[in-house]
């Protein structure tokens, strides 16, 4: 029995998109900048996937710049707001972004930037009280991630939008988590960039795309020919954007029924897994990402009970989960995440992550509760001690 449960790191692509990118490169394959109709036939499915894209979030179209992905969209947000001032200002994010903010944000700090790190609580949660506290005079952006992937903590988006845009400030949020798994209206969020990814939400990978509101100026990271409204420029990978819009539209078809079920799964789970005290859940309960199930190990000793450990063990049974740590040239490195939220240097390497999807049934999250117990019977029998 085969199960996959990790579908925060990436979703299988449906099978009506594989088929939409199949027609695109064996009949629509010319470059959507050419004027004859090779290239114009091409550039209606470019423009056709843009529509698409925008009205998962309620968006204008012409605010919807395509990227590679999620990373280049948060690269993009991050540094091309960066590079519209002459020297050095503030810009705040949280303790638990993504690397693909945290990363070049690291780099603006090297380069003079003043940086804030907002601190969360035990549930990976930001009081937006801190937010405004943080606020200073030279404060020009502000970057949060609304669901968090490791944990699943969902952050209060909209109060933390306003703030910012009382102070006069730039708001971005990572929303590559939360795109198509749960309702976003960026004409109601006090959002000014968004970032977004395809294999999230069951399209092709290599494809993203960043909200950008309408007036806002943004510096390219690529420069060239001056494709997506001159902010990223080169040839557009068109099979994998029209994989892109139309795995958004069935996203959003999909997105009530889809939210109530895996909600119901989660919940399932979670119950499930319950009676093993040694088995401590992580994020906000109450506040999280649908699909988004996570723990720690409370038992875990050094590398024997890291959640590297688990996930192998749980593959060997056939089933796919992630850990919450990373490796890094094999050495196992504490969750920054969990390091953040408070935990032990020993529970930041034992977080372990079930993410559900379109796939997932009950009989599938059963089994998953009854072989992740068993395993972790078998890898700590002195299960007393852990109570």
């Amino acid at each position: 029995m085969q199960i996959y449960l990790d579908y925060s790191a990436t979703t299988p692509v449906r099978p009506e998109v594989v088929a939409l990118m199949q027609t695109v490169m064996a009949e629509e394959w010319g470059n959507p900048s050419s004027l004859h109709q090779w290239g114009e036939r091409s550039a209606t499915q470019l423009e056709v996937a843009r529509s698409r894209a925008a009205a998962l979030v309620n968006a204008e179209p012409d605010e919807i710049v395509f990227t590679s992905g999620g990373t280049e969209a948060d690269n993009l947000a991050v540094l091309g707001m960066s590079q519209r001032y002459a020297t050095p200002q503030h810009l705040i994010i949280s303790s638990v972004e993504h690397s693909a903010i945290s990363e070049p944000v690291r780099w603006l700090e090297q380069q003079g930037w003043q940086v804030t790190r907002l601190s969360v609580n035990a549930q990976g949660r930001i009081d937006p009280m801190d937010l405004r506290a943080a606020l200073r005079p030279n404060t020009v952006f502000v970057s949060v991630i609304y669901g968090q992937s490791e944990v699943g903590t969902i952050q209060p988006i909209e109060a933390l939008g306003e703030i910012v845009r009382a102070h006069g400030a730039i708001f971005h949020t990572d929303a590559v988590q939360v795109v198509g798994r749960l309702p976003i209206d960026v004409q109601r969020l006090p959002v000014d960039l968004l970032s977004m990814s395809s294999h999230k939400l069951y399209g092709p990978q290599g494809a993203g795309a960043l909200y950008v509101r309408s007036g806002l100026e943004l510096v390219p990271l690529i420069t060239g020919g001056g494709q997506e409204f001159r902010l990223r420029s080169g040839t557009q990978a068109v099979p994998s954007i029209a994989g892109f819009g139309l795995a958004a539209e069935l996203a959003a078809q999909d997105l009530t029924t889809e939210n109530a079920r895996l909600l119901r799964l989660r919940e399932r789970l979670f119950e499930q897994l319950n009676e093993v005290d040694a088995l401590v859940p992580t994020g906000d309960r109450l506040h999280r990402l649908p699909h988004h199930v996570s723990f720690y190990w409370r038992c875990a000793d050094g590398d024997q009970l890291s959640g590297k450990t688990i996930v192998r063990q749980m593959n060997l049974a056939g089933i796919g989960i992630s850990s919450g740590s990373a490796c890094n040239s094999g050495k196992l490195v504490p969750s920054t995440v969990l390091k953040a939220m408070g935990y032990s240097d020993r529970a930041a390497k034992s977080g372990i992550r079930l993410s559900l999807g379109r796939e997932t049934t009950e009989a599938d999250i059963d089994w998953t509760a009854l072989v992740l117990k068993q395993i972790l019977e078998r890898l700590a029998p002195k299960l007393a001690l852990c109570h």
